[in-house]
């Protein structure tokens, strides 16, 4: 029968690991990002989320283990790319209409008849 292993033993002046403040920035900026994303103004904090994001992980890769919020990151830049999704979407929907209407506008001549 194996022995179980040791846990891993810490140094005493290691810091505790703790939650990094930009993931949670990123995940709140991802949800409004995602719920205004229909409105096109959520385009902005989607984009603010991926940049945040990528700052995030280098700040964790950078801190060894010390920064954790790695699930709050991935749930953050999936809602911002939601919301540029269908901000992205409401645009095209938004052409579409336009040109549709645009198609179906009375053309010709705004003068009488009679005029030339």
């Amino acid at each position: 029968m194996l022995a179980p292993q040791p846990a891993e033993v810490r140094h005493p002046l290691d810091p505790e690991p703790v939650r990094a403040t930009k993931a949670v920035a990123v995940f709140a900026l991802g949800l409004v990002g995602a719920l205004t994303g229909a409105l096109v103004g959520g385009l902005v904090p989607a984009t603010v989320a991926l940049v945040l994001s990528r700052q995030a992980r280098r700040q964790a890769y950078q801190a060894r283990g010390f920064l954790t919020g790695s699930p709050l990151l991935r749930q953050g830049e999936r809602l911002a790319w939601i919301g540029i999704s269908l901000a992205a979407t409401a645009v095209v929907v938004a052409a579409v209409i336009g040109l549709y209407r645009f198609a179906n506008s009375p053309a010709g001549n705004d003068f009488a008849p009679g005029v030339n």
